[in-house]
């Protein structure tokens, strides 16, 4: 027997457990940061509290990978409702009414609080890689872009914030100018002038940092970095910032805003090490995700050269399937013929719908399920005209959703290598017995055949090998193959997950 089977990353599968693990332990943390005695016995009693509080939460997420394969969207959502909505707010009240251990009810409820607003982001993080980072102009922002689009929002922000806090005696006086949180936008129409001029001034400070920041992303760590590794990136990190920082530091020095809040934002000294020391942080700071913008493109570089790769094998194995079904299809055509069968015409006429489905169907990446079982009855009907003996055979179907997608010319290799390989070239009487079930998630197809042993030795033809590899490319570890002969009969079970 052959089994090709998938199970999934245990970091990737429990992730949202493990995360709400590092919530309950953070909590425990923070509860116990400021005691001097009995610290580990009051940092477990906390972790053991907080897991009671958080229970429901634990449980869910541990399952939640099974629950997404094995509910309905409806069943799902009904299941993370009752744990987040009503069961996480009655083990809430009920730990805080059983008085447990030394905690405070504002502990529980701010834990409590917590791993709900978490379990929103990991779903709205979840969204956003299924749905919002596949939009073609979200993809084109890239880290650059989407850093420079923060420094301008940033910059309108604080513009606005300090022209709404003019001539407010709160944080307006003659020596200086406090920014409130304040938004007052008739104050920021009447004032427009001096809105535009804090925004001018403030981008062009936030630009400065931006220009080391692209400086490091561009050339230092994409260039020196990468080829000629960390003691020239670091001399020719300090190179440039001995260079720019002392020109920067004037810029800025320069601007009415440096003395407009009370006390010099920047020293009036360009060359003052504090400038320096500033303009490191920038490069230091950015440095991790420089690195990770970095790898993002050589990772995007690399899953574009395995897709076209994976294209081109799927390709190829096309080009193959296409000639393996010609042949059968000429020899079907031929047997009728020397027939003189009543039904050639008509037999023409069906195996030239066979092979319009094969070459146009069979290019696209999905059909329905009716679409591929129409095809696989078609193609069984015309194979039962031209065998020797009276075929025994039994199709049953459980099929919640025919207008599921599968992709097309899957589930007909499997009956090709039945009747090339079993039922063709059987002397005695055969038989042919296929199930299918489907829902919402998953088929499951098995295709059961009678055979004589001295032609399957050797016999299985290339129909199953190219099988094999586009399951591979096109459900990858999403699928599971069975395949074994037994007792005369040759039985292949397949699962897939659909899409």
């Amino acid at each position: 027997m052959i089994k090709v089977s998938s199970k999934n990353n245990f970091l990737f599968k429990y992730q949202d457990f493990l995360i709400f693990i590092g919530l309950l332990l953070w909590t425990s943390i923070l509860n116990v940061a400021g005691i001097k005695t009995d610290i580990w016995s009051s940092f477990f009693s906390s972790v053991l509290y907080f897991g009671i509080c958080l229970l429901p939460v634990l449980i869910f997420s541990f399952y939640k990978d099974q629950f997404k394969t094995s509910l309905t969207q409806k069943q799902y959502w009904f299941y993370w409702t009752s744990c987040f909505v009503i069961l996480l707010p009655l083990f809430t009240i009920g730990a805080i009414y059983s008085a447990l251990g030394n905690l405070e009810p504002t502990d529980y409820i701010t834990i409590s609080t917590a791993a709900f607003a978490l379990e929103l982001l990991l779903n709205l993080n979840s969204y956003y890689h299924k749905k919002i980072q596949h939009i073609k102009w979200i993809k084109k922002i890239g880290l650059e872009n989407a850093v420079f689009i923060t420094i301008v929002l940033i910059a309108v922000t604080i513009s606005a914030m300090a022209t709404s806090s003019l001539n407010n005696p709160i944080y307006h006086t003659k020596e200086r100018l406090l920014v409130g949180f304040e938004f007052d936008f008739i104050k920021i129409l009447q004032n427009f002038g001096s809105f535009l001029s804090f925004f001018i001034q403030f981008l062009l400070m936030y630009l400065c940092g931006y220009l080391l920041f692209i400086i490091n992303s561009r050339v230092l760590v994409s260039k020196v970095l990468k080829h000629k590794g960390l003691i020239i990136y670091v001399l020719s990190l300090l190179t440039t910032i001995a260079i720019l920082y002392p020109i920067l530091a004037q810029i800025l020095i320069s601007l009415p805003l440096n003395t407009i809040f009370g006390r010099d934002i920047f020293l009036t000294n360009p060359f003052d090490l504090e400038n320096a020391f500033g303009a490191i942080g920038i490069m230091v700071i950015s440095l991790p995700f420089v690195l990770a913008l970095q790898w993002g493109k050589q990772n995007h570089q690399i899953l574009s050269l395995e897709k076209e790769k994976s294209e081109t094998e799927l390709n190829l194995l096309r080009q193959q399937l296409n000639p393996h079904f010609f042949f059968n299809t000429l020899n079907n055509l031929y047997a009728l013929s020397l027939q003189k069968s009543d039904k050639t015409s008509e037999s023409i006429l069906q195996l030239a719908e066979l092979m319009r489905y094969t070459i146009y169907k069979g290019q696209e990446q999905s059909v329905t399920i009716a679409q591929e079982l129409k095809y696989i009855e078609d193609y069984i009907d015309l194979q039962q005209i031209r065998l020797k003996k009276e075929l025994d055979f039994n199709f049953k179907k459980e099929i919640a959703n025919e207008s599921l997608n599968i992709a097309p010319l899957l589930l007909i290799v499997l009956i090709e290598n039945a009747f090339k390989h079993g039922i063709e070239p059987a002397e005695n009487a055969a038989f042919l017995n296929l199930s299918i079930k489907s829902d919402d998630k998953e088929l499951t197809f098995i295709c059961e055949n009678s055979f004589e042993l001295e032609n399957i030795i050797n016999k299985r033809g290339i129909g199953l090998e190219n099988l094999k590899k586009r399951l591979a490319l096109l459900y990858p570890n999403q699928y599971k193959l069975e395949i074994s002969d037994e007792n005369s009969i040759f039985k292949v079970r397949l699962n897939l997950k659909l899409k």
